[in-house]
């Protein structure tokens, strides 16, 4: 049986902010690429659809109230959106999970990101669990070096968990691993999760610039981007959980003390101008626990930061409207 790439979403917002639907990635004509990876590599078969399964679509649901409409002004990114241009936004829909072949999500992933790279189009995922930037970032295989900006209370460099290798706890031990990232730089850390002192010890002899977000609350997130190189590709892979439950109430892990909206603009309007943000993705959203559908709303505005700020900066060919 022939599987496809990516399938339309199912929601009553089939696509982010309206957006043209192509799930026919060979036909792929965008500046910027939105595409749903709902599915990660599960620890235990109950994990297989996870809640975080269903945050792409429930993103896509608050269109709405992400962006009350595309020609309105917009205080965060100064103006509409698209800057009043010819941008070309488009909703790749979703990446399918095979049910005879599970372990198959991740490489059709890895391929649907692939072909989005291969378009010239900027590629921002809906997760999902923080399994998924394995693949995405396997996709950029000689397009490095690439700067990882990893926000998360969590650390992520277990090598595996259950004889699996590619599972949310590991994503950024696995980059750590590929030749085309560079540095890694890891903010908003707090707490605990699955790390163990060995995964600190692990992430300390790599190099990786481990910064909680004690030190952001008090020397401000431009103390951070000061450490950042210039003139970088970036990658940025936010868990939900690296913000504070305050805007980001619904997720598996909370962690009291998180990275604010403030700050997370500054650091995305910042990443923008001082280099290239080559790619994002907003993972592990939990929409049964969401509160007033703050998490997928506040998502939805951290894209419509990047977007707005990359057009701006002069990312891509999009003549004045």
């Amino acid at each position: 049986m022939d599987f496809p790439l990516t399938v339309p979403p199912s929601k009553k917002h089939q696509s982010f902010l309206w957006s043209p639907i192509c799930t026919d990635l060979d036909q792929l004509d965008a500046h910027v690429a939105i595409i749903g990876m709902p599915f990660g590599k599960a620890y235990v078969a109950e994990h297989i659809t996870n809640d975080q399964s269903r945050a792409p679509d429930a993103i896509r649901a608050m269109s709405d109230r992400i962006c009350r409409a595309l020609h309105h002004y917009d205080f965060d990114v100064g103006g509409p959106i698209y800057d009043n241009r010819a941008l070309k936004v488009v909703d790749c829909g979703n990446v399918p999970a095979d049910p005879s072949d599970l372990s198959s999500h991740g490489l059709r992933a890895e391929q649907a990101v692939r072909k989005i790279l291969g378009a010239g189009a900027m590629p921002i995922v809906l997760g999902g669990d923080h399994s998924i930037p394995i693949p995405i970032l396997r996709a950029y295989e000689g397009r490095g070096p690439i700067t990882l900006i990893h926000i998360d209370a969590h650390l992520d460099w277990r090598d595996e968990i259950n004889g699996v290798r590619d599972g949310l706890s590991s994503p950024i031990r696995r980059a750590s691993e590929m030749e085309h990232i560079s540095e890694i730089f890891q903010i908003g850390l707090r707490a605990q999760g699955s790390g163990r002192q060995t995964d600190f010890q692990a992430a300390v002899d790599y190099g990786a610039h481990l910064i909680t977000a004690y030190e952001v609350h008090d020397n401000g997130m431009q103390s951070v981007l000061d450490r950042i190189p210039d003139n970088g590709n970036y990658y940025l892979t936010i868990d939900a959980d690296g913000l504070d439950p305050s805007i980001m109430p619904g997720v598996a892990g909370p962690a009291l003390g998180g990275i604010t909206y403030v700050q997370m603009r500054k650091l995305i309007h910042g990443l923008v101008n001082k280099g290239k943000v080559v790619g994002m993705d907003i993972v592990e959203i939990t929409p049964t626990t969401d509160v007033n559908n703050i998490s997928c709303i506040t998502a939805g505005r951290l894209i419509v930061n990047l977007i707005g700020a990359a057009v701006r900066a002069d990312y891509f060919d999009a003549p004045p409207l």
